[in-house]
């Protein structure tokens, strides 16, 4: 039992009368002022709510236990699966504490491995991060990009990998972008936005993206612009180079959506124009690989779950167009070619499936999976007849397999050693009616033994949106809190990728309320099922996560006893005005369009907290960095729900520092914040 909160006081926040005019509505904005961070007033605010959030976590009776727990835990080996470029092999390795992973590399897999790239070294804390890494084609040259307390801005360097030394290159206002290499190693393609104001780069719109090429060697100023465009502020660019050379693919995005185009530059012709392939934003395109000038591109063009196509850049017309592998039943993730055969990565009720099929679509085999989870890897050259992949699941600590393409033999590369029995959990898939009477699938974890007597702490987690697959995954954080004797449900709600572009449309825009709905229908299946009751459920969720706690929460206060938003957009009239948060109107809508601007204030966390109601206790976390959600999102809607709460429950705010969206949190950070969200929970439902 922790002390009651009414031993403690909120700190007041000043309201203000800023009223704002939507379609002709009156919509009353009281907390503008925490928009911005950098003010003194805001900085105090902070400072006071920290004040009252950090001792009262650190003083729950059994946090420090937890916290030890964790730590134990953690400190495993953790391993990538190697890929390979020019003569070496490379991958990434914690040691179990570290607060980075570390880049290594070695000539064969039977030599000693030589530190590339160790982050560790970047600052004291563990704040700077690596966030992005591409190796040249012949092996010789890593770019890697830094990122400083969580941030979306990286820079970009190059190391000599045989020297282990820095070029003077230094490539600065980078965001949403690779490094992607010429075939000669010479130089680079990336993406940078002009240099923003200084003071406000964290909080301000980000608009008119440019792709460049950068030579080695040569000072940023120098690069020259491949493509931009002046009169599309709102298209972002990324690209590829074809595995022959020949050809750069300029991928552009509108935001989030996922439809796109495809334009192509022919290298070979120095004087050559950017050619438009995909000009409409009609469907999702991906660039799989090339044959000459027979394209290979998956779509979901006339098949919602993916298919694979082929044209030919000479004659592309779309009545040319060929279909290689139809739509299935499954999810098409990506394509990738290895061993001159299709590798395809699909879902099958949210968990993954490969299967391989020759250039001309014929199916070859199903990759033998260790069991329902989740796989990445599968990376190497069209005629390469080995590569990696790591598998995970909910009980199953990544874990490398070396794979062979001709034989279609998995062979165990490294196990990590985690002190847990993984026999001793149970994990089952169900499916539960949502609201209007749709199937959605969901999955259930915990110990052996649990008894559905309605008195298991169970921890409901979601996301439901921007076409975003939850798959199964092995967890530290999950793991202890299901030996705390606590559920884990995870739901693969609307709005997600898992079934395709038609589930994702079925819960963006005017349809976002079927994804609350769905997480709604999954509390009250677990309770009509006496897995849980609502004194013993939690509901919890990052980002746009966060945003569905945060409407869960405020449209059903009486069926949770707690909520975790974390970094959460949680003021849907004001989400455009900040760094990329314009993007998010290709699945949120526009506030600018009164039918989307109704459905937006219909649900917006921070405009439905009524006065007066008793909520569940709520941590709310954030960090002081975060350049992709703004904080001010959850500043704001902390300050409302500590006036609109009567109750004893806890409603606090936990404000990380040096952090951003979660990119990059050091270790220490992690295992801090795990520590806190447990306990809190602890203390909260078995007060219930």
């Amino acid at each position: 039992m922790t002390d009651s909160p009414q031993s403690f006081s909120y700190p007041v926040t000043r309201q203000d009368d800023q009223i704002d005019v939507y379609h002709g509505i009156e919509v009353k904005d009281p907390y503008r002022w925490l928009e911005d961070p950098n003010t003194e007033e805001t900085q105090a605010w902070i400072e006071a709510q920290n004040q009252v959030t950090l001792p009262y976590l650190k003083n729950i009776p059994g946090r420090e236990k937890i916290k030890d727990r964790v730590t134990q835990l953690w400190n495993y080996e953790k391993y990538s699966s190697p890929w390979k470029k020019g003569d070496r092999y490379f991958y990434a390795k914690n040691d179990g504490l570290q607060n980075q992973n570390v880049i290594y590399t070695l000539k064969t897999l039977e030599d000693t491995p030589e530190v590339l790239l160790d982050p560790n070294q970047f600052s004291e804390d563990g704040t700077v991060a690596l966030s992005g890494l591409s190796i040249s084609e012949n092996g010789e040259f890593a770019a890697y990009s830094i990122s400083r307390s969580g941030s979306d801005w990286q820079e970009w360097k190059i190391k000599n990998i045989a020297t282990k030394e820095d070029l003077p290159d230094l490539l600065k206002w980078v965001k949403f972008s690779g490094a992607w290499w010429t075939n000669d190693s010479q130089g680079f393609f990336y993406s940078r936005y002009d240099e923003p104001n200084e003071k406000t780069k964290f909080e301000d719109i980000n608009y008119f993206q440019k792709l460049y090429y950068h030579h080695l060697g040569t000072e940023q100023s120098e690069d020259t612009l491949i493509y931009h465009r002046p009169d599309r502020k709102e298209w972002g660019f990324s690209a590829d180079v074809t595995e022959d050379g020949r050809y750069l693919i300029i991928h552009i995005r509108l935001g989030t959506d996922p439809r796109n185009l495809i334009f192509y530059k022919d290298l070979e012709d120095p004087e050559g124009e950017v050619i438009e392939l995909i000009s409409e934003f009609e469907a999702n395109y991906n660039f799989v690989d090339n044959e000459g000038s027979i394209f290979w591109l998956s779509t979901d063009l006339d098949a919602p779950r993916g298919r694979l196509i082929a044209i030919d850049i000479n004659d592309p017309e779309k009545k040319n167009w060929r279909e290689i592998i139809p739509e299935s039943s499954e999810t098409l993730q990506s394509v990738g070619i290895l061993g001159d055969r299709f590798i395809i990565d699909y879902l099958q009720d949210a968990y993954t499936a490969i299967k391989i099929f020759t250039l001309e679509g014929q199916f070859i085999r199903e990759v033998e999976l260790p069991g329902i989870g989740s796989t990445r890897g599968f990376i190497g050259k069209k005629e390469d007849t080995e590569t990696f992949y790591a598998f995970t699941s909910f009980t199953t600590p990544t874990t490398v397999y070396h794979y062979d393409i001709v034989t279609g033999k998995s062979t165990l590369f490294r196990k990590p050693k985690v002190d847990f029995n993984s026999d001793e959990y149970v994990v089952e898939q169900v499916f539960y009616p949502s609201k209007d009477g749709t199937k959605i699938p969901m999955f259930l974890t915990y110990k052996k033994g649990i008894k559905q007597d309605k008195n298991n702490p169970t921890y409901l987690y979601g996301y439901g949106g921007f076409n975003v697959s939850l798959t199964p995954s092995f967890s530290i954080a999950n793991l202890i809190w299901m030996e705390m004797g606590g559920i884990y449900a995870m739901p693969n709600l609307r709005g997600g990728g898992e079934y395709g572009e038609e589930w994702h449309q079925a819960g963006m825009k005017l349809n976002k309320q079927n994804v609350f709905d769905d997480f709604i229908s999954a509390a009250e299946w677990l309770i009509s099922h006496q897995y849980t009751s609502t004194e013993k459920l939690a509901i919890g969720g990052g980002s746009n996560g966060g945003l569905l706690v945060g409407a869960c929460m405020t449209q059903r206060p009486d069926l949770f006893a707690a909520a975790l938003p974390a970094v959460g957009v949680m003021d849907m009239l004001r989400f455009p005005e900040f760094t990329i948060g314009w993007a998010w109107c290709s699945d949120y809508g526009s506030p600018e369009n009164e039918e989307e601007f109704k459905a937006l204030y219909a649900y917006s966390p921070l405009h439905n907290l009524k006065s007066g109601t008793n909520y569940p206790a709520t941590l709310i976390t954030t960090a002081d960095r975060d350049d992709r959600v703004v904080p001010a999102h959850s500043f704001k809607f902390a300050a409302a729900l500590q006036a609109s709460h009567i109750g004893d429950r806890p409603v606090l705010i936990r404000i990380e520092t040096k952090a951003g969206h979660g990119a990059g949190k050091p270790t220490t950070k992690i295992i801090e914040e795990i520590s806190d969200r447990w306990a809190f929970l602890k203390s909260i439902l078995q007060r219930e």
